[in-house]
């Protein structure tokens, strides 16, 4: 897309709270066993980056739903929320 500008998606997944999170479980364990012995919970979740190219900042959020809706996480454990940004201009 030569006339399209450059978005940078930051995707934050993480399991609904009515999920059970074994991964995080174990990870306060071991905190625990550091001696971080105030860690009161632990929930564990995906950060993916996603560089795309998309006429408008609308448009690049509304691809951005579609991934995540359709791939990037499972709608039925797994919620998740998206920071869309414009990149700057690289130099020609």
């Amino acid at each position: 897309m030569a006339d399209g500008h450059t978005y940078l998606a930051k995707v934050y997944v993480t399991l609904k709270p009515t999920v059970n999170d074994p991964q995080g479980l174990t990870v306060k364990r071991g905190l625990h066993a550091l001696g971080f012995a105030s860690v009161a919970t632990v929930r564990m979740g995906k950060y993916l980056e996603v560089r795309l190219q998309a006429a408008t900042r609308q448009e690049a959020e509304a691809h951005v739903k579609g991934m995540c809706d359709k791939l990037l996480a499972n709608p039925v454990i797994e919620e998740y929320r998206f920071e869309v940004e414009e990149m700057a201009a690289s130099p020609r």
